[in-house]
């Protein structure tokens, strides 16, 4: 089956294959969303991934990178085709921190997190499949990402949240025109895949309750980070430490710096850290079992974004080619960590803390430039809207004043 619409014509992408067997390939359309129906099992869903053309890319591509417009059309060769349009997601800056430590804040795109990537490219496939809307099952940043890239492509959405939806997410959801639905944790996954039944409507989140598998074009909008980092550095750092829920930007992280190995750009791949709450770490319980993906029990965290009970092989993947390693990091290490970035003028969400929480946690172990990947915005915590506004000080009053002054 091919797209119903003509593909851009400077996507390198030819099909797509199992990562639970490379060998097994398929066409590039219809794009898959339930992982690959040949490898899988009842109890291991194995994602697909999206592969290109590489030697039709051009020599000078990643040189000339800055010459290129802002957003995923800069990248666009090595994307699935881009059929919706954009919002300049990408370019987001890299800052030094301190000892060439950097962060990558996702925060500066256009719906303040790292989701846009992944949503440029699955709505562009609901666009090349010509469907009608999009529905995701969310309560923070990939619902908001998807509800604005599916206005922008003039598509409806639908967001299956849960009842604890903080209400700056909700407000943000209904702005972009989405058709919000607070159910039941349990029953966001049933009901995401009967709008999809009944509706016709594209699944732009996970559909596989057996592990998580999420839409076959998506992680390749994480690529751009890869490429980004590489081009802003000068050079493939020597570490990367990652907010890991499900592992799809893990992954995404991994295979654009794999493409950059490929294409001779560089040596090899940095060392990948998957950072995931340790409440729950589905990812490190599949390292330690040597399993492909896990379940595990999900205690109690303010890092709701990447708080996950199950796990997918993308992650799996990302750790065990980059020789790296899955960290936990509590909720405390990840407030330290926010509060660090905030001193240093950024502004992250909790769980978006979990990578420079990571790094503190393992402490440097080899020189050279290191990146922490901070993927949203504060004003989605659950923790500071539930403090409220700060509290009201009497001008007349200057021994109040002054104690306000003073550093926290």
């Amino acid at each position: 089956m091919t797209s119903p619409l003509a593909a851009p014509s400077d996507s390198l992408a030819v099909g797509q294959r199992s990562l639970g067997d490379p060998d097994v390939r398929f066409p590039l359309w219809p794009p898959l969303t339930e992982g690959c129906p040949v490898t899988s099992t009842e109890s291991v869903a194995y994602p697909v991934e999206v592969d290109y053309a590489y030697d039709k890319v051009p020599a000078d591509f990643f040189a000339a990178a800055g010459a290129r417009p802002r957003g995923h059309e800069r990248w666009a060769p090595l994307l699935p085709p881009l059929h919706a349009p954009g919002l300049a997601e990408g370019g987001t800056p890299l800052l030094p921190l301190a000892d060439d430590v950097w962060i990558k804040d996702e925060s500066r795109n256009p719906t303040w997190s790292h989701k846009d990537r992944l949503n440029r490219v699955t709505v562009s496939a609901a666009v090349g499949a010509g469907a009608a809307g999009v529905v995701v099952a969310s309560s923070g940043n990939h619902g908001a990402s998807a509800a604005a890239y599916a206005a922008r492509a003039g598509l409806r959405c639908a967001v299956v949240t849960s009842a604890e939806v903080p209400p700056a997410v909700d407000a943000f959801l209904r702005g972009y025109g989405a058709a919000v639905l607070p159910v039941p944790a349990e029953q966001r996954w049933p009901l995401l895949r009967r709008i999809v039944e009944r509706t016709g409507y594209h699944p732009v989140s996970n559909l596989t309750p057996a592990a998580h598998t999420g839409h076959g074009f998506g992680p390749e909008g994480y690529k751009t980070l890869a490429y980004e980092i590489f081009t802003d550095l000068g050079t493939v750092p020597r570490a990367v430490f990652v907010p890991t829920g499900y592992g799809e930007m893990l992954f995404g992280l991994w295979k654009g710096f794999a493409d950059l190995v490929r294409l001779g750009h560089a040596e090899a791949v940095p060392r990948l850290y998957g950072c995931e709450p340790a409440a729950g770490g589905p990812l490190a319980a599949a390292v330690r079992d040597g399993v492909p993906a896990a379940h595990v029990p999900l205690g109690p965290t303010a890092a709701y974004a990447i708080a996950c009970p199950v796990g997918g092989y993308r992650g799996v993947v990302a750790l065990r080619e980059s020789d790296g390693a899955a960290l936990l990091v509590t909720d405390e290490e990840m407030a330290a960590a926010r509060a660090e970035m905030a001193r240093n003028g950024v502004w992250a969400e909790l769980s978006a803390a979990a990578g420079l929480a990571g790094l503190r946690q393992l402490g440097r172990t080899e020189e050279g430039p290191v990146v922490c990947v901070s993927t949203s915005s504060g004003f989605k915590d659950q923790d500071l809207l539930a403090a409220g506004p700060s509290a009201a000080v009497d001008p007349e009053d200057w021994d109040a004043v002054e104690r306000r002054l003073r550093p926290a």
